[in-house]
């Protein structure tokens, strides 16, 4: 299965073009915003958890990273409310469920297998964030491969990517502007290096934010949508 699998290309997904598709776990659900392989892949998606809901125990060859965006996500490890970034690095393995119901960010298979750290972030902690350049900033993960961090940005802010290593973003709230296209709360863009939109917080707007070379497949026939 290949879903936006070219990322030699910009690629985005906003609310009004979210198919929520069923997994193979009763009450889960996902929508596939990229995604290169069968039950198994390389993929980004918005999962959605209905109340009471589980998945079985599953082992995270190429890890798991993690941004719950409603509801409670869970496992045997705690209790996750909206604001909790996740990461869970390569060997990983964990049985999760939502009591109450939640929707989180899932990104799978996109760690260096050599990773080892496991992130736990609370977003909502005040301590976390610090001011730069006219905005707040809480980092996330940071290291040679990739950086992550949530960004709030004021009304009319501009955001531009970087020349070299491209950029992923998630809406959490708020609205942005790419090339005068409103992308508003729960909207995915991805933007390969070079690419070179007009962006601008339309209003008080809180986005997750990915840079740098990790970003991108470094296999040839996943970096073009391709079946080996």
């Amino acid at each position: 299965m290949h879903i936006n699998a070219d990322f030699t290309l910009a690629a985005s997904v906003r609310p009004e073009n979210h198919q929520w598709i069923a997994s193979p776990q009763a009450g889960v659900e996902r929508v596939m915003l990229d995604r290169v392989g069968a039950e198994v892949a390389r993929a980004t998606s918005l999962v959605r958890y209905a109340p009471g809901s589980d998945f079985r125990a599953h082992r995270h060859a190429g890890g798991e990273e993690i941004l719950v965006l409603s509801g409670v996500f869970s496992d045997e490890h705690g209790d996750y409310p909206a604001g909790w970034y996740l990461r869970n690095p390569p060997g990983s393995s964990h049985s999760p469920r939502s009591a109450p119901g939640a929707v989180i960010f899932v990104k799978l298979q996109q760690m260096r297998d050599d990773e080892t750290q496991t992130v736990r972030i609370d977003t909502r902690d005040a301590a976390r964030w610090q001011a730069a350049d006219g905005r707040a900033v809480c980092r996330l993960f940071d290291d040679a491969h990739e950086q992550v961090s949530m960004l709030r940005l004021p009304g009319a802010a501009p955001l531009t990517v970087p020349e070299r290593d491209g950029m992923e973003l998630l809406v959490i709230s708020g609205a942005l502007s790419v090339d005068g296209i409103p992308h508003p709360a729960g909207s995915w863009i991805r933007l390969p290096p070079g690419a070179h939109p007009a962006m601008q917080a339309l209003e008080d707007t809180q986005v997750y934010a990915k840079t740098g070379p990790g970003l991108w497949p470094t296999d040839s026939a996943a970096a073009e949508g391709r079946t080996p």
